[in-house]
């Protein structure tokens, strides 16, 4: 995954954890697609500030996403789901009433593992 993306989304799972200042920069800077001048001259720092403060904010996401692990439970999640919808369609699309309950089953065990139920 890219960069800029893996940032985009720690800012949305770990933002709160971060200063609101931290937060605001790191937001202008990948999800507003602003420069660093940009935003020095939007928060009336220099660009080296606005630099150090996306740096110790990328760092601190980092740290928190090695600790809690919260983005890859949740990228986890939406694979199992995306294979669910996949086995959903097959029953709506081609199966026989026996199939179906093939089908239904496999949904079964997916939701169990994914809830550990």
């Amino acid at each position: 995954m890219e960069k800029n993306v893996k940032v985009s989304i720690l800012c949305e799972i770990y933002g709160k954890l971060l200063t609101e200042k931290q937060l605001a920069i790191l937001d202008d800077y990948y999800n507003q697609d602003l420069s660093l001048s940009e935003i020095a001259e939007n928060s009336d720092i220099t660009r080296q500030a606005v630099r150090d403060i996306i740096k110790k904010g990328e760092t601190k996401l980092f740290e928190f996403e090695e600790k809690l692990e919260f983005m890859k439970k949740m990228l986890k999640q939406e694979e199992k789901i995306s294979t669910i919808l996949s086995e959903l369609l097959k029953i709506q699309n081609k199966f026989t009433d026996g199939e179906v309950a093939e089908v239904l089953e496999n949904v079964k065990q997916e939701l169990t593992l994914m809830y550990n139920v």
